[in-house]
């Protein structure tokens, strides 16, 4: 459908919008698609960037909607496994199985495919079927060595699965997997192996503060090269100790200038 020109470009700034806000401010990409929407609401690729704005805010029922009317107008099937994923969100996993099953997914791409079964194993997880979450991840994309966009999300499914079933060891193996992976931070599956590892993550500073607001000193102590040397290799002082003890110094030294003013007004 063809808008006029000032329409359109009024519906294209807020498209831009939408794409530009929906991962940093999805309120605000909502907001964004909602204008779109009275503007040009026949318009497909205004539906489903609606949908994805409420997808992205857990507005299943009416992300559903609208992709819906996205799919009638352009008869694409890429939408199938978002769709399936409402149904998850809506709480209906067996209707989010019902279409992993149909006709519709042959015609997916090899990404969507993925996606498919991924929506799949998540909504087999929700009817806490686990062993059979687990089987739907194990595929020939999980297998192949080749790095694809999708290849660290399902790596990171795969090793959830295994974790929430109690495979710790093989979990570890996968989310290490999903790290090799996972160049662009799309999943925290460093987080989830240093977990593993039992890696703590410490924050420099502590989070008591002194009365002047500075928070303590951190440090770190060095081992020696014997118990002697360990003992007397770092001496911890804290920010507080070290104030208090400059405070008598001034001190001190304000008390000796006084006596020097006195001594000069006596003589």
């Amino acid at each position: 459908m063809s808008l006029p020109k000032g329409l359109a470009d009024d519906v294209s700034r807020n498209l831009v919008m939408v794409a530009r806000l929906i991962d940093e401010d999805p309120e605000g990409a909502y907001g964004y698609s909602r204008v779109a929407l009275r503007l040009a609401s026949r318009v497909a690729a205004v539906r489903e960037a609606a949908g994805f704005a409420a997808y992205v805010n857990q507005k299943y029922s009416e992300a559903l909607a609208e992709f819906r009317a996205a799919r009638r107008m352009t008869g694409n099937v890429d939408l199938w496994p978002v769709m399936a994923d409402c149904e998850r969100g809506l709480g209906r996993p067996e209707k989010a199985l019902d279409m992993a099953g149909a006709p519709e997914v042959q015609k997916l791409d090899k990404a969507g495919q993925v996606e498919m079964r991924l929506v799949a194993a998540g909504a087999r997880r929700d009817m806490d079927q686990l062993d059979a979450a687990i089987v739907t991840l194990q595929s020939p994309e999980l297998a192949s060595h080749s790095v694809q966009p999708w290849t660290a999300r399902l790596r990171y499914a795969y090793a959830d699965a295994l974790l929430a079933a109690g495979r710790e060891g093989e979990a570890r193996e996968w989310f290490a997997k999903a790290v090799e992976s996972d160049k662009d931070g799309s999943t925290d599956a460093s987080d989830r192996l240093a977990e593993l590892d039992g890696v703590e993550f410490v924050d420099a500073l502590d989070d008591e503060e002194t009365d002047g607001g500075a928070p303590r000193a951190a440090v770190t102590p060095v081992e020696g090269d014997s118990e002697e040397d360990s003992e007397d290799v770092v001496e911890v002082v804290e920010v507080g100790d070290l104030r208090e003890d400059e405070k008598k110094v001034q001190d001190e030294e304000k008390a000796q200038d006084g006596e020097k003013t006195q001594d000069d007004l006596d003589g």
